[in-house]
Formats: structure tokens, C-alpha cells, sequence
């Protein structure tokens, strides 16, 4: 496959609770993947994807209509950025529940984190979800965007009010997307030649 060709990149809004900041990071995520021509985004919204809380190898019918609205955008993405909060310490249990659903569907492939919280900015969340990636086989990216205590700093449309903060989290932002490019491209590049575990 042509480096030429853009990498499928599912980003993943993990928050579904009631007047939740996730969708408009979100938004200023997606200002910033509109500059990488390079990447076919596709946003997954968990808050859209109610799935089952109680795991099944055997899925009900209900529970496997909903899988099917996931599943295989989490199969055809090359990567994937995981947009979270921090909840007591730690990750949204729906994120959770999406991750434990699937497993092949990560394996060999980078996972980059915007994260946003109070003081910690949501990174405790993030740190917590590197080893649950590294136990699922995918790649977790260094570099990371945080935003700390964002409530307010945002207009409706995920822009920040302050310029100079806006450019600096712009700037993380790519450093980021760049090292994410890098992993995303190669692992599906080696993925065509060798299928991962095998």
C-alpha cells in the first residue's frame, strides 16, 4: 500500500457522561486533523455506541447489532487517538467496557491520548491506559495533549479563547499527530507484509 495513501485513524470520545467537556475536545481534535491530509478520521462517539456491560463470548442479538456498529471501524483503523477524562484517578468505565469487547482489532497498531481533567489535566487517566493497551499488543504513543482545567476556555466550536494557549496545545498537538503518523504508517506497512502473530 502507497505511503500516498491516508491512514484510517478512529479517534474515540470515551466520556458519555451528562454535560460532558469530551465533545468539545473533540472539536478542536478535529480542527487539527483537518490540517493532515494524511489521515481518513472517523470519530467514534461511545455516547452513541450504548454497548453491553456484560462481556459474552456468545453476544445476544441486541448486544451483537450493537457490536456491529463498532467493531468494524475498530478493525479497518491503522490508529487510534482515545479522547479522555479523569475519573476518580482514572479512565470512563465505557472505554473501558469498548476495549475489553475487542482484541485483535488493536493489536499492532499506535494509540495516541488527548486527555483533560482538573489539575492533573486527565494524564493519571492516561497513564493507567498505557499498560491496558501494552497487554492488548498496541503501541501507545510518548507524546501527549492535556488540557487542565479547560471548562470555559473553549467557545462552542472547540476553539481557545486564549491564543497563545491555543497555539501551544496546537503545537503539542502535532508532535504528536507526527509520531503518530509515523507508527501508523509503518505498522500497516508491516502488517501487509507479515499479519501481526503469525
Amino acid at each position: 500500500m502507497p505511503e500516498t495513501t491516508p491512514y484510517r485513524l478512529a479517534v474515540i470520545v470515551s466520556s458519555t457522561r451528562e454535560g460532558r467537556f469530551g465533545t468539545t475536545v473533540a472539536q478542536w481534535l478535529a480542527a487539527q486533523t483537518a490540517q493532515r491530509p494524511e489521515m481518513d478520521v472517523d470519530v467514534i462517539d461511545l455516547a452513541d455506541h450504548p454497548l453491553p456491560v456484560q462481556l459474552s463470548n456468545d453476544p445476544s442479538p441486541e448486544a451483537a447489532a450493537e457490536l456491529a456498529k463498532v467493531t468494524p471501524r475498530l478493525a479497518e483503523a491503522d490508529a487510534f487517538i482515545v479522547i479522555t477524562p479523569e475519573y476518580n484517578h482514572s479512565y470512563p468505565a465505557p472505554l473501558k467496557n469498548l476495549i475489553d469487547w475487542h482484541y485483535t482489532q488493536w493489536q499492532a497498531k499506535p494509540v495516541a491520548f488527548v486527555s483533560y481533567g482538573g489539575l492533573s489535566g486527565g494524564l493519571r487517566s492516561v497513564e493507567h491506559l498505557r499498560p491496558v493497551f501494552a497487554e492488548l499488543h498496541a503501541v501507545t504513543i510518548r507524546e501527549t495533549v492535556s488540557f487542565h482545567s479547560p471548562w470555559g476556555q473553549f467557545d462552542e466550536t472547540g476553539r481557545h479563547h486564549d491564543e497563545e494557549a491555543g497555539q501551544t496545545a496546537a503545537n503539542a498537538a502535532k508532535t504528536m499527530l507526527d509520531q503518530l503518523t509515523w507508527w501508523a504508517v509503518s505498522l500497516r506497512e508491516a502488517r501487509a507484509v507479515r499479519p501481526y502473530g503469525k
